[in-house]
């Protein structure tokens, strides 16, 4: 058998059994929540804060938490830029008994981030997940540069175009 016909069937074989390699690799195990971070004063007054404007539905303070150029990057969104851009995106938003606990943070001079995860009243565990970079100008109050959250679930996909219904979107934070 010549090289070029060998090299086929080789790869023919690879395509054939390579699906059949990886049925006896074990799933997923069960997911551990991650424990609580304690966050100093400074930054832990941000989520608190966004915690009481989200209940609130309150889109003009939210927008106050983030710095003027910052960011919002919610799952199936296109991002948003800049405060007035962020207080439209939330407006008609929130009202809802947002929960937010951090997993991480670590702050510097005028940078620092907080890496956590989110959920709703007193439903265990977390919904979705999120990462806030923040920054501020030194001995100011910190802002939100950017926001970025998903799901902890995959989206519901519709199974007709027609079909009305929409994936519901988690809240930035």
């Amino acid at each position: 058998m010549g090289r070029l016909p060998l090299s086929v069937a080789v790869f023919a074989s690879m395509l054939v059994a390579g699906p059949l390699l990886g049925q006896n690799v074990p799933g997923p195990g069960p997911v551990k929540e991650l424990p609580n971070a304690a966050l100093p004063p400074e930054l832990d007054r941000v989520i608190r804060d966004y915690e009481r404007a989200w209940r609130a539905g309150d889109a003009v303070a939210l927008a106050s938490l983030f710095a003027e150029d910052g960011f919002v990057l919610q799952s199936n969104r296109p991002p948003v830029r800049g405060r007035a851009a962020i207080q439209a995106a939330y407006s008609g938003q929130g009202g809802g008994p947002l929960r937010l606990r951090a997993f991480a943070f670590s702050s510097a001079d005028t940078i620092a981030y907080i890496v956590g995860g989110y959920g709703y009243g007193d439903k265990p565990g977390d919904t979705g997940k999120f990462t806030l970079t923040l920054r501020r100008a030194p001995g100011e109050p910190w802002l939100i540069y950017s926001d970025m959250d998903n799901p902890n679930a995959a989206p519901r996909h519709q199974s007709a175009p027609h079909a009305s219904s929409s994936p519901e979107l988690p809240p930035a934070h």
